[in-house]
Order: C-alpha cells, then structure tokens, then sequence
C-alpha cells in the first residue's frame, strides 16, 4: 500500500527542514543557527522586505511552515507576538531550540496548514514562505491563513514560478536530458523539485488562491536559484540583475482580509466608519 502524499511529504522536512542541508556545524549550535541565518541573508535577503520584521512589534503574528525557524526567530526578536507552526516535529524542536538559545519565548505548535488549530479572526498578519505549494490541499491551506487572520489584515505567502529559470532548468534536466521531453514542467516539478507532490504555479494561479481578498499583489522575485550552475553553485549575484523579474522563481502573494460591510456600504475599521 503506497504511503499517502502527506506522509511523504512530512517525512521528507522530518529528515531536513528547509535550509539545513549541507549545514558544517552541529544540530541545535548557536554556530548551526549563526550559519542557518547567514547563508538565509545571503541568498534570500529580500525576505526582510516582504516579510517586514521591525513593523510587527507588539502585533500579533503567525508564521505557517516555520521550519528551523530562521524568519520566525526575526518576528519573536522584533516583538511581535508571534506564533509558530509546522508539519514536523524536527522543525518545531529545532526553533525551539533556536529560541532557548536566545531567552526568548514564543507559542511553536506542530500543526498541518490545512487544519490550523486557532480560533478565527486571531492574528494581525499570516505569514507563510515557501510552505503552501507543499501542502496536499493547498487551496484549503489558503483559506485558513484567511480564516484565522483578522479582518484587515494583510496575509503574505511566497510559492513556486512554473515559469520562471528554475522551471526550465527542471525541464532541460529531468525532462529533455532523460529523452521525454513531452513531460510537462508542472508535473517535473512535482516529482524532481524537493518532497514529491511540490506544485509551482503561474503569476494568475497563484492571485486565484487569494481570490476574495483585498489589494493583492503578486510579485515575482528572481533568486539565486534562477542562476544556479549545480545545487551548490551559483553564478554571480549581478547575473540576477539581468534576469527579467517575471522569469524569477519565487511568486510573493500578498493580500488583505476584507473587513465586514455594514448595510450602507461602508467598512468598519478600527472603531472608525471607512468608505469602501
């Protein structure tokens, strides 16, 4: 009997949370985490600008797919009131170590994206990088960053570009140097691109799944991986700047919960009437 999808997707992260691979320190280190967030800077530092740590003090925020708790720690250490989830218990134990570390303190849950275990309307920005084209349901996963976030709130998740570099370098090598060229980039990326069943969507696709939410942006994002010569070799960073931005391998989607409509047409914000 074939394992199901998620199982096999749990145990992929159970076996290496996001980042960790090839990592020349010891598990659990304050030199483990040190390299963890260097190489992170160094080859995502646009996360700070979606991700906005230094404006949620005092805010109430979720981090879905926390992994070794790289982002996450940046919420906890710019005083959000932030809490934590992710499929894996090595995940959840290593953030926590992660935060033991730092004497800081925070909620860290294991929990599944598509069953979140918060009442609704509770947090003040949903926060989600590179987890929802994991899920096996991720439409259902999208609805419960937007259930459990407070109306108004803005909810920000980053997810895969089917057509982007990394895309058709997917293609070329699993594809095309394999001698079935036939077979799609969706389905390659599927069964070649991290845990089996990983999607990557178009720029449309991808504001489909916030359909109903407020002011969404989707923007693409070219990254080292859109440049890579072999897993652990890239071309240099000003390569990127010559990569047109639609082609890039991230998509950030972000977007605003709606808030209720009274009967004269107009929002409720903050105690104060707003017209829509």
């Amino acid at each position: 009997m074939e394992t199901p999808l998620k199982e096999r997707v749990r145990a992929f992260w159970e076996a290496e949370p996001c980042g960790t691979r090839g990592l020349v320190a010891e598990e659990g280190s304050p030199a483990f985490f040190a390299r963890l967030e260097e190489e992170r800077d160094k080859r995502e530092p646009f996360v700070v600008r979606f991700a906005r740590f230094s404006e949620h003090r005092d805010r109430r925020v979720l981090e879905v797919g926390i992994g070794p708790g790289t982002d996450f720690v940046r919420f906890v250490r710019a005083g959000a009131r932030a809490t934590g989830v992710d499929l894996t218990r090595h995940g959840v134990d290593l953030t926590k170590r992660r935060l033991d570390l730092e004497g800081a303190a925070a909620e860290v849950v294991q929990a599944d994206a598509e069953e979140l275990p918060f009442q609704t309307a509770s947090f003040d920005f949903v926060y989600s990088w590179g987890v929802i084209h994991h899920t096996e349901d991720p439409e259902r996963a999208v609805r419960e960053l937007v259930r459990v976030a407070r109306p108004g709130a803005e909810i920000c998740m980053m997810v895969y570009n089917r057509r982007s570099l990394v895309g058709l370098q997917t293609w070329i090598v699993n594809g095309l140097a394999k001698g079935k060229p036939w077979r799609s980039v969706a389905d390659l990326i599927w069964h070649h691109h991290e845990s089996i069943g990983t999607r990557a969507y178009t720029a449309s696709e991808a504001r489909a799944l916030f359909r109903g939410l407020e002011s969404v942006r989707v923007v693409p994002v070219v990254t080292p991986y859109d440049v890579r010569i072999t897993r652990t070799r890239f071309l240099p960073s000003w390569v990127q700047r010559l990569v047109p931005s639609r082609l890039g391998w991230f998509l950030v989607v972000q977007g605003e919960k709606p808030r209720p409509v009274r009967g004269d047409g107009q929002t409720q914000a903050g105690g104060a009437v707003r017209e829509r």
